[in-house]
């Protein structure tokens, strides 16, 4: 039996090993511990799916496979793995050691299945490609759509190749090699090894290797910089009323064993119900983008960006809106918790529309996120200042108030929408017994 490297994630293409349990020739129970892999999310421990012995590994520790490559063989007591081709070398993995042979892991094409199920063989495509047969009965093959799609190529404009003038993948690629090439300004982007010259090479500097989370965080938000386009709103909320309604329900919160209280309400928790239940009233902004529609939920689903030794991740509320402050508060400490532990599982940090990125206790007044796909909205929050205002006397008074900030996907939220959902959250927060109600 094949132990394959393992899907961990809508998002996730591969995985590190970092501790082998078992050697070559050891016995392996069903459900007894392999080895231990880190992805750029979690770090889990993979299990055996059948007893047996473990008659190869083909990943060594500190190695990276794609997922779905094969990092072990468990048979029978006796019984050879077969050969095949080693996944290709990835930055910062170790190498082979002496007098080791070269261990199989995958062919080549398993590492281009970045949404391999290692557990089932056959999937259903994620994304429609376009219709099979164009307006003008014109058939096309899925590997043709498929690439006119990726490629921006409108398939009207081609004359199939294939029979009864069926449109196949290599009239697209025609297609696309015979489009005019960027102009010389842009074929050309400089590296940053070219930028990263001697003045830098040469002054005092330390260098800290990139582990697989800030990498993989540096390439996905580069994309979703370059490829979502962002617009943002702002708003001044007071948050007064919010602090006393927080304190209040706070000091009365039961007691639980050695008198600790039930729940201690953040002012993220009121934060994270609040975009929930604006969510509920602005329908249309709890959607995501697919690529070829928009797919609106029904549930406010509301992930929290929690920081984490080397990087970030943002586990999810599911259904938020429907939730008490003090589940919140508590589900949240512990997805908190365990996503500083890197023990996070895939479902609690996967989907969601929306996520809060709370910057406050930094004393930051405010700043712009950058949002998270597929998700479609970030909410930014600044830190509380004191502002004079004038009061309803007349006179001067002093109120707290943070700075909001919305970044959206305006491929589905328009800046309308994107103002209306900001200005029902900030009612929340100014009126807080409407969630405690």
């Amino acid at each position: 039996m094949d132990v394959l490297m393992p899907q961990l994630g809508e998002t996730v293409s591969e995985g590190k090993i970092i501790k082998w349990f078992k050697s070559v020739g050891d016995a392996v129970a069903a459900g007894e511990n392999l080895c231990e892999i880190e992805t750029d999310k979690v770090t889990v421990e993979v299990p055996a799916l059948a007893a047996g012995v473990l008659n190869a590994i083909n990943v060594d520790v500190g190695a990276v496979a794609p997922v779905g490559a094969v990092i072990a063989v468990v048979g029978d007591s006796g019984a050879s793995a077969e050969p095949a081709t080693p996944p290709p070398a990835a930055a910062g993995t170790a190498a082979q050691p002496a007098g080791r042979a070269a261990a199989p892991v995958s062919p080549p094409s398993l590492a281009r299945h970045k949404e391999l199920d290692p557990f089932h063989e056959v999937q259903t495509p994620r994304q429609s490609f376009g219709p099979a047969r164009l307006a003008n009965g014109v058939r096309v093959t899925p590997l043709a759509r498929r690439l006119a799609v990726n490629a921006a190529i409108d398939l009207a404009g081609i004359v199939g190749s294939g029979a009864r003038g069926l449109i196949t993948g290599k009239d697209v690629e025609a297609a696309i090699a015979a489009r005019p090439a960027a102009p010389p300004s842009l074929a050309r982007a400089e590296t940053f090894e070219e930028l990263i010259g001697e003045v830098h090479r040469n002054r005092p500097h330390a260098v800290e290797p990139i582990d697989g989370m800030r990498r993989i965080i540096a390439k996905r938000l580069s994309e979703a910089k370059a490829t979502i386009p962002h617009f943002y709103v702002s708003a001044d909320v007071e948050i007064d009323r919010l602090l006393r309604v927080r304190e209040e329900i706070n000091s009365g919160a039961p007691q639980v064993a050695e008198g600790t209280p039930a729940y201690k309400l953040s002012i993220n928790d009121f934060m994270i119900k609040a975009l929930a239940l604006a969510l509920q009233e602005v329908p249309r902004a709890n959607a995501i983008w697919s690529g070829s529609d928009v797919l609106t939920f029904e549930h406010s689903d509301v992930g929290v960006a929690v920081a984490v030794p080397g990087g970030l991740l943002t586990p999810v509320i599911a259904a938020a809106e429907r939730k008490t402050l003090s589940a919140i508060s508590n589900e949240m400490k512990d997805l908190a918790a365990r996503a500083r532990s890197r023990s996070l599982q895939p479902d609690e940090y996967q989907g969601g529309t929306t996520t809060i990125s709370n910057l406050g206790m930094h004393r930051v007044r405010e700043f712009s996120a950058i949002i998270n796909p597929p998700q479609s909205t970030i909410l930014a929050i600044g830190g509380i200042r004191r502002e004079a205002v004038e009061a309803e006397d007349g006179g001067v008074a002093f109120v707290g108030r943070i700075t909001a900030t919305l970044s959206c996907d305006h491929r589905v939220v328009d800046g309308v929408v994107g103002a209306e959902l900001l200005d029902v959250f900030r009612e929340f927060v100014e009126q807080p017994l409407r969630m405690v109600a």
